[in-house]
C-alpha cells in the first residue's frame, strides 16, 4: 500500500529526541508520498474530496454583462439635459437582450443581460418611470451597477488547483462552470485500532478493572472530517505476538494504520515493538503537552502511527501527526491547523521546552480555561470549543495576554 520514502533505517528522531510540531509536519511532507489513483464523482458526492485536476474556466463567468440591480440601462452619452429617455425594451433574467437603440433606455431586472451599447444601470429607486419614459439621475460612473462578463473568472483562468479540498463553495463554483462531475484523488484507506486488555466495547458490561473504549470512536470521527475511508479494526490485546500479527495483516489492506495506546515504555506497550519487528521504526516523541508519546514507522511499506492512550493526548497528537499525514496521502495541498487570536482570561505557568495545549471556551474574543487539565479527561474536549496554544519558550501567561487558539470547528 502507501509508504514512506527514505532508507528503511532512517529515523525521524533519536530515542530521547523531542520533535517540534513544525519538524514533525516537515518530516511527514518529506517522507510520505501521495497515493496514486483517481476517480470521477458527481458534485453531490464531491464534498470533502481532493481535486485531482486543475479546474479552469471554460468560458467567462459570468458569461455576459448583467445587471446587479433592478433598474434602467442606458448610454450615459445619450442622457439629455432633463435626464428623460424613452423606454424601448424590458429585459428580465433569462431573456436575451437586443442592442440598445440610440437615445433610449431599457428596463432591466437583476441578473438580466445588459443590452449592448448601455454603459450604466440606474437603480430603480434613483429613477422615475412614467408614461413610457424614465428620468435618470444626473451622474453615474461608467459601468455603474453592471457586472461585466468574466468579473468572477475569465475564460481559461485557473479556478481551483489540483489538491484543493472541495467544500461547499468549491462545489458551487464547479457547478457555475458547468461541471456536473469532478475528478478527485483516491481516498486513503485508514485502519484504526485501540489497544489494551482493559478496554471493552461500548454497550458491553464492564468488569471490575475495565472501561469502555472511547479513543477508537474519537479517531474514527476525526477521520470523517478528512478525505479518508476509515475502517474500525477493533481492540488489540496486550500481547506482543497478537499485536504484531494484527498490524502485519492490516498493513496489507490499508494505506495507513492508526493505533492508540501501547507506545510508551511499559511492559504491556507492544505497538512500538511490533512496528520494529514487522518493518522499520521512524520514532519520535513530540514536544507537546499532552501528546508526547508517539511512534511512527512502516510495516510492509504501509505507514503506522501510534498515538498516545490518554484521550486528550490522542486528539492533540492526531491533529499534529495523523491529520497532515492523511492529507498528504490524499494528495491535498498543505493546510495548517486553523488558528485565531484570543485574549487569555486566565493565568497559567508552564515549563519551557514543550508546546502546551489547554482546553478553553471562546466567549466574546476571550479564552476561558477549562478548570481541569488531565490528559484523560475526555469530557473536557466535549465541553470546550478550542485549544489554547502556548509556545515552547513561554513560562508564564497572564490574563489579558493575546494567545493563539485552535478552534474545534471544522476539525471535530
Amino acid at each position: 500500500m502507501a509508504g514512506l520514502t527514505g532508507a528503511p533505517g532512517d529515523c525521524f528522531g533519536g530515542e530521547g529526541a523531542l520533535l517540534s510540531v513544525e519538524e514533525a509536519a516537515a518530516l511527514v511532507a518529506a517522507r510520505v508520498a501521495p497515493l496514486h489513483g483517481t476517480e470521477t464523482v458527481p458534485l453531490r458526492a464531491a464534498r470533502g474530496r481532493v481535486l485531482a485536476e486543475d479546474l479552469t474556466a471554460p468560458a467567462d463567468l459570468p458569461p455576459f454583462a448583467n445587471s446587479a440591480v433592478d433598474g434602467y440601462a442606458f448610454r450615459r452619452a445619450d442622457r439629455p439635459p432633463g435626464g428623460t429617455l424613452p423606454l424601448a425594451a424590458r429585459v428580465a433574467a433569462g431573456q436575451p437582450a437586443a442592442p440598445l437603440a440610440p437615445g433610449t433606455a431599457a428596463r432591466v431586472l437583476t441578473g438580466a443581460p445588459v443590452p449592448a451599447g448601455a454603459d450604466a444601470v440606474a437603480l430603480q429607486e434613483d429613477a422615475a418611470a412614467e408614461g413610457g419614459a424614465v428620468t435618470l439621475p444626473a451622474a453615474l460612473p461608467a459601468g455603474a451597477n453592471i457586472r461585466p462578463a468574466g468579473e468572477d473568472l475569465a475564460r481559461g483562468e485557473l479556478a481551483l488547483p489540483a489538491g484543493h479540498r472541495l467544500d461547499a463553495a468549491a462545489i458551487g463554483l464547479a457547478a457555475a462552470l458547468g461541471r456536473p462531475a469532478l475528478r478527485v484523488a483516491r481516498r486513503p484507506v485508514v485502519g484504526v485500532f485501540s489497544t489494551g486488555d482493559e478496554l471493552v466495547e461500548p454497550g458491553q458490561p464492564l468488569g471490575p478493572a475495565a472501561r469502555h473504549d472511547s479513543n477508537r470512536h474519537t479517531l474514527l470521527a476525526l477521520l470523517d472530517a478528512l478525505p479518508a475511508e476509515a475502517r474500525d479494526l477493533g481492540i488489540l490485546p496486550d500481547r506482543a505476538g497478537a499485536t504484531a500479527e494484527a498490524l502485519r495483516a492490516a498493513a496489507a489492506a490499508h494505506d495507513l494504520l492508526l493505533t492508540s495506546g501501547g507506545v510508551s515504555a511499559g511492559e504491556e506497550d507492544h505497538v512500538r515493538q511490533a512496528i520494529e519487528a514487522g518493518g522499520a521504526l521512524h520514532f519520535w516523541k513530540l514536544a507537546v503537552k499532552p501528546g508526547k508519546p508517539a511512534a511512527m514507522g512502516t510495516i510492509a511499506g504501509t505507514p503506522v502511527l501510534g498515538l498516545p492512550g490518554n484521550p486528550v493526548a490522542a486528539v492533540v497528537a492526531f491533529l499534529h501527526l495523523a491529520r497532515p499525514l492523511v492529507l498528504r496521502l490524499a494528495g491535498a495541498l498543505p493546510r495548517p491547523l486553523p488558528r485565531l487570536t484570543a485574549i487569555a482570561a486566565f493565568a497559567h505557568r508552564k515549563k519551557p521546552g514543550r508546546r502546551e495545549y489547554l482546553r478553553v471556551w471562546l466567549i466574546g474574543g476571550e479564552a476561558h480555561r477549562y478548570p481541569r487539565d488531565g490528559a484523560g479527561l475526555l469530557a473536557s474536549l466535549a465541553r470546550t470549543d478550542a485549544l489554547a496554544e502556548l509556545p515552547e519558550d513561554l513560562t508564564a501567561l497572564e490574563p489579558g495576554t493575546p494567545v493563539a487558539v485552535i478552534p474545534y470547528a471544522g476539525l471535530f
